[in-house]
């Protein structure tokens, strides 16, 4: 059976295909969950748990936007900079009571650190590894000049919720993941935006030749990456209660990471936002076991790696003797 032509569906993935990545992912969650709780008591523990899927959420709000991208076959490597620069914009306003020009100030400046990497990409045509990787620095030397040295803290409650409050028993980021989550989803299998970036991700000759505006839906693709950065920065920052200039550098190979495990392709065209996810949390788990073994940090970094790796080499090999089979 032949692989179905990018254009001609929402999300050109065999059901083969499909199959594998849900399956993979799922028994992954389940080995992990075993073998967690059987190396350590406090693991099925209800706040252990809670924090486990606290922490995935904040992963997952800026791993969508690179997923997106990733499907588009590009990459976006700047988000955690952008994060870290949107944040410390909005909380500069924020911490002074001006809670909407703050979000809205963040949102802004993420979109667009997005936008302008969307027009290098698909205008100049810079290669987007280029082009946000400038981005990054950019992102970063403006975050370091603006805040001089200085650290923004002491946010208002209302604002604190996104990041730290709960609705009953549930924390506030998980809702909102879930909710990100819903809207991305729909939006990639129910939208123009969202089957163009499968489209162009599966074969973007193709898309170019019949007709759809392929630079266009590039620019807004690297556009809403930087706005979820943003997002994402906000939920940090009210979960921390505190910005500095720092913010969000350390957040960039676990968001790669969460894409990867995922199921996700870098060559683009194949996985989704459900993957991301799943990836999000599966990352989450593996961290948060390794604290209650107390394995060593340094340890944790290493493993983040090698996780990347092998799943990547795992999607390509399996993946591909499925599509060679049909």
């Amino acid at each position: 059976m032949a692989r179905a032509h990018p254009l001609s569906r929402g999300f050109p993935i065999l059901p083969a295909d499909r199959l594998f990545v849900v399956v993979s992912r799922l028994t992954a969650l389940l080995v992990l969950l075993v073998v967690l709780s059987l190396l350590s008591d406090h693991f099925l523990t209800w706040n252990n748990l809670i924090n486990v899927f606290r922490q995935a959420a904040l992963t997952f709000l800026m791993a969508a936007g690179l997923t997106l991208v990733v499907l588009t076959g590009g990459i976006d490597l700047s988000v955690g900079a952008v994060l870290g620069l949107s944040a410390c914009l909005g909380a500069s306003l924020i911490s002074e009571g001006h809670v909407v020009s703050g979000i809205a100030a963040a949102l802004a400046a993420g979109l667009a650190c997005g936008l302008v990497n969307g027009s290098l990409v698909a205008y100049v045509r810079v290669p987007a590894f280029i082009a946000t990787y400038g981005m990054l620095w950019i992102a970063h030397g403006l975050g370091y000049v603006f805040m001089q040295g200085e650290v923004f803290y002491g946010f208002p409650e209302a604002f604190r919720f996104i990041g730290a409050g709960f609705v009953g028993a549930i924390p506030a980021p998980i809702i909102v993941m879930l909710l990100v989550l819903a809207a991305l989803h729909v939006m990639l299998h129910h939208t123009r935006q969202g089957r163009a970036i499968y489209a162009i991700g599966g074969n973007r000759t193709a898309a170019r030749l019949s007709g759809m505006p392929v630079q266009q839906r590039l620019v807004a693709t690297y556009g809403l990456s930087g706005l979820l950065a943003a997002f994402a920065g906000l939920v940090v920052i009210a979960r921390t209660n505190a910005a500095d200039a720092g913010t969000g550098e350390e957040l960039l190979l676990p968001t790669i990471a969460a894409v990867c495990l995922g199921g996700t392709s870098l060559l683009g065209g194949v996985g989704g936002v459900a993957g991301t996810a799943a990836g999000a949390v599966i990352l989450a788990l593996i961290i948060n076991g390794m604290n209650l073994l107390s394995v060593n940090t340094f340890w944790q970094a290493f493993v983040t790696g090698a996780i990347i790796i092998v799943s990547v080499l795992a999607d390509q090999l399996v993946g591909g003797r499925v599509g060679r089979s049909n």
